[in-house]
């Protein structure tokens, strides 16, 4: 996906018992995080992070949606969990992960395998992607991104 590109025309299952087309914000900013797996340390950090500042984002006129490979159930426990105000996408068959480019070779321990790569990317009101981070660290992160949103 490259900077000035449209959003992708996907629509896949989210929490709260409905599906997402994710081209269908358009008129309102959209965030889309992507994260490697629900109740793992950074995932959480990053997670309860936009949750602190939704009210920030939704001030800015900007939406939020997680998206890892995880079912929507893991998702329903997950949001549950830490009280996130913003829905996560289930996205198993990596139609997400793939029109984004955020599967990505990983190792560990030397051995490879393909994972999510956190990443994170800004639409514009008129669904037009306006920043991407990629290789995400946590830190800092949610609130580089709302700086970003309130540049638009």
């Amino acid at each position: 996906m490259k900077i000035g590109s449209k959003i992708p025309k996907l629509k896949l299952p989210a929490t709260g018992g409905k599906d997402i087309d994710l081209a269908g914000f358009k008129g309102k900013v959209l965030v889309v995080y992507f994260y490697p797996k629900d109740n793992t340390p950074g995932c959480t950090q990053e997670g309860i992070d936009f949750r602190d500042l939704h009210k920030d984002f939704v001030k800015a006129g900007a939406e939020i949606l997680g998206i890892s490979r995880d079912s929507v159930r893991s998702h329903e426990n997950f949001a549950a969990k830490y009280k996130f105000p913003f829905a996560l996408l289930s996205d198993g068959e990596e139609k997400a992960c793939k029109a984004f480019d955020a599967i990505r070779e990983k190792s560990l321990y030397g051995r490879k395998y393909m994972g999510v790569d956190r990443s994170t990317f800004l639409f514009d009101a008129g669904g037009v992607l306006r920043r991407e981070w990629r290789g995400v660290k946590v830190k800092e992160h949610a609130a580089e991104v709302l700086a970003a949103v309130k540049s638009l």
